[in-house]
């Protein structure tokens, strides 16, 4: 019984810190697509980018496939993870697909400085109170978070791990190629 309890908190823990907490390995196994049948709508996201530069609202991206980011600058994967998520929205621009990106439980100032040395070419929403991310059930231990809703705005694929092109573009791809 001692040896099995020693077994689950060893578990735990690990789930704990194999989001954010490391050098997860870039696998499908925190990847899963969502049935057709089994969609949701997505919860209702709105926001200011931090650019300055506008506004972010889900509801008027209804038609289109949007891919979304949950990143924090204190998050070693998710900067190693924004040039496979910049390869993928360079190459699903001209099939309409939108991404953003959401940074949660940060410093504006840290934000700021993830978003000026990686580049991205889509905007970011700033939810330092982590409110949106909880709205998309993405607690702060299992960022990043690739979330991906279909032209329907229903919640379609959930990635809790690092993502790279190879895994998430297909998704994006099968996504952009379903009818309605």
């Amino acid at each position: 019984m001692k040896r099995v309890l020693a077994v689950l908190i060893a578990l735990v823990a690990l789930a704990a810190v194999s989001a954010c907490g490391g050098d997860a390995p870039k696998n499908a196994l925190g990847s899963r697509k969502i049935t057709v049948d089994d969609r949701v709508a997505a919860p209702a996201m709105r926001g200011d980018y931090m650019s300055g530069s506008g506004s972010f609202d889900l509801a008027q991206h209804k038609g289109q496939v949007v891919v979304i980011n949950f990143w924090a600058s204190w998050c070693a994967p998710c900067r190693s993870e924004a040039p496979e998520l910049e390869k993928v929205a360079a190459a699903t621009k001209a099939d309409g697909v939108t991404f953003v990106g959401v940074n949660v439980r940060d410093q504006r100032d840290g934000a700021a400085a993830y978003l000026a040395d990686t580049k991205p070419s889509f905007g970011s929403i700033f939810d330092p109170a982590g409110e949106l991310a909880l709205e998309f059930n993405v607690p702060p231990n299992s960022i990043p978070a690739t979330l991906i809703v279909d032209r329907k705005g229903r919640l379609a694929a959930v990635m809790r791990m690092e993502v790279d092109q190879k895994v998430l573009e297909p998704v994006v791809r099968d996504l952009l190629a379903e009818q309605g």
